[in-house]
């Protein structure tokens, strides 16, 4: 076996491999005998068919099966080896491949195209200085969590007076045109309305300080803006029951549902984050601890995207064997007829860049990533899903069973994986390049990320 490759741009690679055939001989006479033990004909005891025959009828097929199987195994050995940084698949070379008559010995010589990867050779040094925004956790952020997590925490009260966005329950009677209760109409016992939700301003101002026993009378279909659904709804009815319905009702108010939010406390302390909180204060020093880990991911992440601009000007202009890139799009496209959009071909290109300069900076910093690593990644993202909701002290058991679930998908995997290499390599970047630390507020903060 015979294997060459040219790359006199080094970009635009060409890779010949001739197999010979000593290469394949003696696998295919094996796999020829295998067959033989195998094969069933009329005329003959199982495994006792003539070789002839046997090499007539399965002989080229086998030789096909081991010359890719000696072309993919060597191709890719030979890349791996040379460490060549191939970007997409092997292309068949359209000018040079001859079609190839398996019934002969050969020699089989094939022809690729490859696509290498630009050179990259800047790296990041104690020379480099890049920013990094310290965002300060301050008393707004740790009350309005506190709010949140009161809220999150509340619990249904009965009121007897309507105010913000509490459920009312009454009893609605569809009323005539005179606005006496119509006999024969339409009823719902027990109906639930909150007035906040209502569409129609004029409809919605007839609730504002409604008290247990009152009688409001107000439409329906236009406090819902004719929706026929949130109508039927509301009267406990199919939607075809409600087609055309556009009588006021009564409704009489017999019990206001009242969210009230957890009082801050020693028993909202304990269910956000267990008993070895007592005290407001250290509620409040636990929320602070809380946000700390959660701003820092911010602050990285700007420090990632200031360290994705500044390599983009270290690293300067990369060539890309564009017109090979184009075809592995092209062949990869659910449309293999439909030609390469230039736009979106920018775009990867773009991204390309941004691949290829991010694992330049791994290699560099020398990080790995681990089982364990991507399995934490999972159960901080499965940790942020729970705190959403209030729940900070969720068991470590909890999290680890709710990850290895999201680790069965393979698309999560991927994502996990990426996650864990961005991490790593921020942390490793930290301590290679010199920090411009900058204080600054949540507020600040936000307002240039908006920019």
């Amino acid at each position: 076996m015979n294997i060459q490759f040219e790359c006199a741009d080094k970009i635009n690679g060409l890779m010949t491999i001739t197999i010979e055939k000593a290469d394949y001989e003696e696998k295919v006479a094996k796999t020829l005998k295998d067959y033989r033990k195998k094969a069933q004909m009329p005329g003959f005891r199982p495994g006792m068919v003539p070789m002839g025959l046997i090499k007539k009828q399965y002989g080229t097929a086998a030789k096909v099966d081991e010359v890719n199987r000696l072309l993919g195994e060597k191709l890719t050995a030979y890349i791996r080896d040379n460490k060549i940084q191939m970007l997409g698949e092997p292309l068949n070379n359209q000018e040079k491949q001859q079609p190839l008559d398996f019934a002969g010995d050969g020699p089989f010589e094939f022809f690729f195209d490859i696509a290498v990867a630009p050179e990259i050779t800047a790296e990041l040094t104690d020379q480099d200085t890049i920013d990094y925004y310290n965002i300060g956790v301050d008393d707004k952020m740790i009350d309005e969590q506190v709010t949140m997590l009161a809220n999150q925490n509340g619990e249904m009260v009965e009121a007897e007076e309507w105010s913000g966005n509490d459920t009312l329950i009454g009893d609605m009677r569809e009323l005539d045109a005179e606005g006496n209760t119509l006999e024969g109409g339409k009823e719902a016992a027990g109906a639930q309305i909150m007035p906040s939700y209502i569409k129609n301003e004029d409809e919605k101002k007839k609730f504002e300080g409604a008290k247990l026993g009152d009688i409001i009378t107000f439409n329906p279909r236009k406090a819902y803006d004719g929706r026929d659904a949130e109508l039927a709804a509301l009267l406990k009815m199919e939607k075809d029951d409600v087609k055309g319905l556009d009588s006021d009702f009564s409704f009489q108010l017999t019990t206001i549902r009242h969210y009230q939010p957890a009082s801050v406390d020693e028993k909202l302390f304990e269910r956000v984050f267990g008993e070895e909180v007592k005290t407001e204060a250290d509620f409040r020093q636990h929320i602070s601890d809380a946000i700390k880990p959660q701003l820092a991911m911010n602050s990285d992440y700007k420090f990632f995207m200031d360290v994705r601009s500044y390599m983009d000007k270290k690293v300067g202009e990369l060539t890309f064997p564009e017109e090979l890139l184009k075809r592995v799009m092209k062949q990869n496209s659910k449309d293999q007829s439909k030609e390469v959009d230039e736009k979106e071909f920018a775009q990867s290109i773009e991204h390309l860049r941004w691949h290829l300069i991010r694992e330049k900076l791994a290699e560099q910093t020398g990080i790995k990533v681990e089982d364990a690593d991507v399995k934490a990644v999972a159960k901080e993202a499965i940790r942020a899903q729970f705190a959403q909701y209030g729940m900070a002290n969720v068991p470590e058991d909890l999290l680890d069973n709710y990850a290895e679930e999201q680790l069965k998908k393979r698309e999560n995997v991927d994502q996990f994986v990426d996650r864990a290499v961005d991490i790593k390599l921020i942390e490793a970047l930290k301590k290679t390049v010199k920090l411009n630390m900058k204080p600054i507020s949540f507020d600040d903060f936000k307002k240039m990320m908006d920019e």
